[in-house]
């Protein structure tokens, strides 16, 4: 098996809990902040939706420059963040179809103009890009925890036997 089609694989299977978690967002809560410092539940959920769209950036760019391409934050809720992360998840998929391993090597940086974030290789952004899916659906459950929402199960039951 390749590196590509490991990563593949992984993803797909990620993503299986993933949209167990973001179909779990009350409707009337995407303004839930559990801290100061803590992303609201909206800009948290659109974030995690937006991260399938980073396997492409990481293995079709060799750098994402916020300088040149301004962020724009997602604001999906409900169905429509649902049909954006399966968008983005088409999306990735393609893209690993597209890509093989002799791209991975290869040098990827993540810089705004002259400050530099990342300064990798595309192996590791994508490795970020779907660890960044899972550490960040983590960060969904404390929420939907702190709200009372039963937690559906990422690799098994859940405590709430889900």
């Amino acid at each position: 098996m390749t590196l590509i089609e490991s990563f593949r694989r992984e993803l797909e299977n990620e993503a299986v809990a993933t949209r167990k978690m973001l179909a779990r967002i009350p409707a009337d809560k995407y303004e839930f902040q559990p801290h100061e410092k803590s992303m609201d539940l909206q800009r948290l959920a659109n974030h995690i939706a937006d991260l399938p769209y980073w396997i492409r950036m990481s293995l079709h760019l060799n750098e994402l420059d916020f300088a040149k391409s301004p962020y724009k934050p997602t604001t999906y809720q409900g169905d429509a963040l649902l049909h954006y992360f399966e968008e983005g998840m088409k999306d990735a998929m393609a893209s690993f179809e597209e890509a093989n391993d002799d791209m991975l090597p290869e040098s990827w940086i993540l810089r705004d103009g002259d400050t530099i974030f990342v300064d990798s290789n595309k192996l590791d952004t994508v490795r970020m890009s779907i660890s960044q899916i899972i550490h960040h659906r983590a960060q969904l459950g404390v929420y939907l925890r702190l709200l009372d929402v039963p937690i559906p199960g990422s690799y098994g039951p859940s405590a709430d036997g889900e």
